[in-house]
């Protein structure tokens, strides 16, 4: 039994409380860890020589590339938000739907997907799609809380959809692959997809007076010319989800250049719509320059509070109470996600990304838990913390641009049976790994191997140094550091017999 102290404990519990209370994240995250890390170096129990460390953290985040995919994807998104590409989608797509029961449910959902792989951002998704489908859905005789669920929910599916920002965030702070976290991502999202529209099958039919058709003089006649002008709309977009997406999967390019070339194709088609203005720009460097702007000083506040926390073993005592949880790693996993799914009442997926997952994934990890299967997990668990009554985000901003004919509450009582599809799909991906690694395992595959990487010896040559360990994987002797021994890290090769 390990004797971590009352320190760790008492540390996370501040972090709590001061979130509750409704500090400024960032802050309330460094201040907590410099407060704890003052206490711990008066009682003996953290070396403040780690406290050096923080300056090289905190431009080890400002330099760190893959970061850069963030402001791109976000800058992308605002662009795509103003252009006018949302409402061509909805217009088609309703009309080629309308004329069925739930028509209108359809298309949202069907453009909020394509909106997802395009925009990588919920508010863009799910105000667009309210201004553009909510009066007219509830004109025709839908009913509000459908109305409202199915947008809210429509907006969301852009949190696992990829290019989505919870996945890049998610990549970094497991330390693995954007691309792989993308191609995991692939079939919850088909997943998410296919139960949304199967509720609306089952609700048309049980309840189709809750989501008549258009009529016949709004749609217009069915016609292979309407079926050729939806499809001719969406191929812009298609193509912009190839230069994104394709070139990260084919390994042409790194999410930051994707990022980038997913700029540049975002304002062709708001050149291409004549909507390519300077106040857009301008509103869209805005945008971004917030969002990017947030999301590194909570990365800053929660480095100074791992840093600390870490420091005081706090990471083992997380470690030590979680892995004792019966049922092993689907025990583990149910109570993470549990554990999450409340969080996200009080939290967003930026606060629960940088403070949750580095205590949770050294966990995982000793479980033998793919970090990519549990970071997508984590992802779809997430999307709920946009859907929680009365907290969630997609919920406001719903509020925000529905008119004063539509209830708070039928908002609210709306969105619980799409929370419960979010479940049913994080049920399904707890219980069936393969949703998430049929396609990494169906990827490219490189034989490690193959990799030669070589480096010149530069040990007690010219430059003077002393040699850098005595060729039998013993600990790198340098003078004034000590470093464990090599085989004792992850993924070393073992000591040679003796």
């Amino acid at each position: 039994m390990f004797d971590f102290g009352i320190i760790p404990p008492a540390m996370f519990l501040g972090m709590v409380i001061f979130m509750l209370y409704g500090f400024p994240v960032a802050f309330s995250l460094a201040a907590v860890g410099l407060f704890f890390g003052i206490i711990g170096i008066v009682t003996g129990h953290f070396n403040e020589a780690l406290l050096q460390a923080l300056p090289l953290r905190f431009f080890g985040i400002v330099s760190n590339d893959l970061l850069l995919a963030i402001p791109f994807f976000t800058f992308m998104g605002a662009i795509l938000e103003r252009c006018g590409l949302a409402e061509d989608l909805l217009e088609g797509t309703g009309k080629l739907f309308g004329g069925i029961s739930g028509g209108l449910a359809y298309a949202v959902i069907l453009v909020g997907a394509v909106l997802g792989a395009i925009t990588g951002t919920v508010a863009a998704s799910v105000i667009t799609m309210g201004v553009i489908s909510l009066p007219i859905m509830l004109r025709y005789g839908y009913s509000p809380r459908l109305a409202t669920g199915v947008i809210a929910a429509s907006g969301t599916i852009t949190q696992v959809i990829p290019p989505s920002l919870v996945l890049v965030v998610l990549a970094d702070q497991l330390g693995r692959s954007v691309g792989d976290m993308y191609l995991g991502a692939i079939g919850p999202s088909i997943l998410q997809v296919t139960i949304f529209i199967l509720f609306i099958l089952v609700m048309s039919i049980i309840r189709p007076k809750s989501m008549p058709p258009l009529p016949k003089e709004v749609r217009g006649d069915f016609n292979w010319a309407l079926l050729v002008k939806v499809l001719m709309g969406m191929v812009p977009s298609i193509v912009l989800i190839f230069l994104v997406l394709g070139t990260i999967f084919m390994g042409l390019a790194t999410p930051t250049e994707a990022g980038a070339l997913g700029v540049v194709g975002a304002m062709l088609l708001a050149a291409m719509n004549r909507r390519l203005t300077w106040p857009l720009i301008r509103e869209a460097m805005t945008s971004t320059t917030h969002i990017t702007s947030m999301v590194v000083m909570i990365l800053i506040g929660s480095t100074c509070f791992s840093l600390v926390f870490q420091g005081m073993d706090g990471s083992r005592w997380i470690e030590h109470m979680l892995s004792g949880i019966p049922g092993g790693p689907v025990g583990f996993l149910i109570f993470v996600n549990i554990f999450i799914f409340v969080l996200a009442f009080f939290l967003d997926f930026f606060e629960i990304a940088f403070i949750v997952i580095p205590m949770l994934a050294p966990v995982a990890s000793s479980l033998g838990i793919d970090l990519i299967w549990f970071g997508v997990l984590i992802c779809v668990n997430m999307q709920t913390s946009f859907m929680h009554p009365p907290f969630g985000f997609a919920l406001f901003y719903l509020r925000s641009i529905a008119g004063k004919d539509v209830k708070t509450s039928d908002i609210y009582m709306g969105a619980l049976p799409w929370v419960g599809m979010q479940l049913i799909l994080v049920a399904i991906v707890i219980f069936w790994p393969q949703s998430v690694t049929y396609w990494l395992d169906h990827g490219p595959k490189v034989d490690p191997n193959s990799i030669k990487i070589e480096i010149p010896a530069f040990g007690g040559g010219q430059l003077g140094l002393p040699p850098l360990g005595g060729g039998n994987n013993d600990s790198p002797q340098i003078p004034g550091l000590t470093l464990p021994p090599l085989n004792g890290l992850p993924g070393a090769p073992p000591a040679p017999a003796k």
